[in-house]
């Protein structure tokens, strides 16, 4: 079962969406309080649910928000973030090596995210 990892920075909070295996899926901006921040893993629940914008192919179909967006970084690695109804980014991945080994990672956070529990970070 996965978890969402919440954390305090210098700067204020932030969480990592973790798969069952200890993986970090997602991670998400840092937000000035603790509130805004469990505010952003709530649109991660209710977001998660979102098509697919593969924007890593020539001409690809336009997907209406909330939705994934698949893309490639200036290191050539695929990445995906996530954003909400209203257009803002709430998750963003890691750098993968290779397109399906990110779409899984999207599967993943579609998995994990509705029921995974906020816990402290150690």
């Amino acid at each position: 079962m996965g978890k969402f990892v919440l954390k305090q920075t210098s700067t204020g909070f932030k969480f990592d969406l973790k798969a069952g295996n200890g993986e970090v899926i997602a991670t998400s901006e840092v937000y000035t309080t603790e509130a805004a921040c469990r505010n952003g893993i709530d649109s991660v629940r209710k977001c998660c649910e979102g098509g697919v914008e593969d924007q890593t192919v020539e001409g690809y179909e336009t997907v209406k928000h909330p939705k994934f967006e698949v893309y490639t970084d200036k290191a050539g690695e695929y990445r995906f973030r996530l954003k909400a109804r209203n257009g803002e980014i709430v998750a963003v991945s890691e750098g993968y090596k290779t397109k399906p080994s990110c779409l899984n990672g999207i599967e993943s956070v579609k998995k994990n995210a509705p029921e995974a529990e906020i816990v402290a970070a150690e």
